[in-house]
């Protein structure tokens, strides 16, 4: 997916929130806005939306001095969504299509993501996902490819939604490789996070190798690009790796709750919807 006028605002604001969140030092956090606001004019339109904040977040760290800022936030995330887990592990149960419902819990928890949303309901999210349609919904096709996989590359988003990502593959019942990023960029999961939310259990944990909140394939490592090249079956979770791998011909499946306008438009959806899309479709 292309970059559009309207992320240009998003990134000025997801700068000065995760600048504010790294430091309270108001000279560092004019610092950086002056120069994220100069590198936004040569940010080529056609570049997916990850690359700019890739090049962001790296700007973040060397100005503040904070690798991580969102590493207490990311962890009580995790916490949350755990307290909330043996509660949705028994609503896939008592429901007359577990995996299905199991979906349906995995795309709740794409709501936990701070580079888009500053406040959110978590359990409110639980309730409208099992309640509401999806804006697309792939789920036969899904069904039909998940019975003749023999293994699931499953590409991670954020810390906490792991938790939900660990009842889907559960449900799934299938050999699973669970990507995180390759180091801290706002609140994506890596390595810590995924093995905080239990994935070490029931997953092989690999990294990508990226420090983009997407997976942009020519910033991934060697092993992780083999892998995704191999892979007969792939679960994409969230905006940010859908919108550097959607224009890719693989056999993806999407999932992610549209959170903004620019990939509701782009999907051809109404902001807020659940999505579960083949990348064939």
């Amino acid at each position: 997916m292309r970059t559009y006028l309207e992320c240009f605002p998003c990134f000025l604001s997801q700068t000065i929130r995760a600048g504010r969140m790294a430091t309270s030092d108001e000279e560092k956090l004019k610092k950086l806005v002056d120069e994220v606001g100069m590198m936004l004019k040569d940010i080529p339109m056609h570049s997916p939306p990850p690359a700019t904040a890739r090049i962001i977040y790296r700007k973040i760290k060397d100005v503040t001095g904070n690798p991580d800022p969102y590493k207490k936030i990311k962890e009580q995330s995790t916490r949350t969504a755990l307290a909330l887990y043996p509660s949705m592990k028994e609503e896939i149960e008592r429901s007359k299509d577990g995996l299905l419902t199991a979906i349906r819990l995995a795309i709740a928890g794409n709501v936990i993501d701070l580079g888009i949303n500053r406040t959110f309901d978590v359990e409110e999210e639980i309730r409208k996902a099992l309640e509401n349609d999806f804006a697309v919904c792939h789920y036969d096709t899904f069904r039909a490819q998940l019975r003749q996989a023999e293994e699931i590359l499953y590409l991670g988003d954020n810390a906490g939604e792991c938790v939900f990502d660990r009842l889907l593959i559960e449900e799934m019942a299938k050999p699973v490789t669970y990507v995180v990023r390759g180091e801290p960029v706002i609140n994506d999961a890596v390595h810590e996070d995924a093995v905080q939310a239990g994935l070490g259990k029931i997953a092989t944990i690999v990294s990508s190798g990226t420090d983009a909140p997407g997976t942009i394939l020519e910033t991934c490592t060697t092993e992780f690009r083999k892998m995704y090249a191999d892979a007969g079956f792939i679960i994409s979770k969230g905006q940010g790796n859908y919108e550097t791998l959607s224009g890719e011909n693989r056999p993806i499946f999407f999932m992610l709750k549209v959170k903004c306008p620019v990939v509701a438009r782009d999907i051809g959806t109404p902001e807020g919807g659940m999505i579960l899309k083949t990348g064939a479709a």
